[in-house]
């Protein structure tokens, strides 16, 4: 045999050498691969890199309605002042009539007693700008219910009983002194605010339009 055909198997069996190793390396990768993937799948192992929540999108934040202080030293109006409609947002018969009726026996001028759209809780008292320190002042009755502004022009408030309504807070324990000015809760915004921007609408416009007259709940 020739130097030349000597030389040429080394070089062959220094190539099949390489391959096998390289081969070899490779067998063994995707075996630790295939056993991990494993243990992962059946929850064996955890790697806390991939337990981390991705942070790409934000999640959605909820929106909450604004609460208005009461008109800064506004003091707590006479309850046959204030104009009231009782609905019923707890499907429970009867029960706008008895609160109407607990009202009325406390000075309220309740206007209305009716159906109301169904409501979760213990209940809502809704307001406009011209009747915000009514609605405080109900809202010593009933200091559970979410106080809720409306674009209403007049001073009438609703109040809307909802499923986990039970009962007015005994007269008692109502908190109201006439000489003593209105406060709202903490980080409420202030009502300088809310007069502010009821009153932009106004100087923009030569006129201001009516909303529409609602529909009458169904009496039941």
């Amino acid at each position: 045999m020739s130097e030349q055909d000597r030389a040429r198997q080394v070089r062959r069996r220094h190539m099949h050498e390489r391959q096998a190793v390289v081969f070899g390396v490779l067998l063994a990768g995707l075996a630790v691969a295939g056993v991990g993937s494993a243990a992962l799948y059946t929850e064996s192992i955890s790697l806390p890199f991939l337990e981390r929540g991705f942070s790409g999108t934000a999640a959605p934040t909820s929106t909450v309605a604004p609460v208005y202080c009461p008109p800064e030293g506004a003091l707590p109006v006479a309850a046959d002042q204030v104009q009231v409609n009782v609905l019923n947002g707890a499907d429970r018969a009867g029960l706008a009539a008895s609160t109407a009726g607990q009202l009325r026996e406390r000075g309220f001028a309740v206007l209305t007693e009716d159906n109301g759209p169904a409501t979760t809780g213990v209940g809502r008292i809704v307001y406009g700008v011209n009747g915000v320190a009514a609605a405080y002042t109900l809202h010593a009755h009933l200091p559970e219910a979410r106080l809720t502004f409306s674009s209403r022009p007049d001073a009438v408030i609703d109040i809307v009983l909802g499923t986990d309504f039970g009962q007015l807070l005994p007269p008692e324990q109502v908190g109201l002194d006439a000489a003593t000015p209105l406060t709202g809760p903490e980080g409420c915004v202030p009502y300088a605010e809310l007069a502010q921007a009821a009153q932009a609408p106004a100087a923009e416009q030569p006129a201001v339009e009516q909303p529409a007259a609602e529909e009458p709940a169904a009496e039941g």
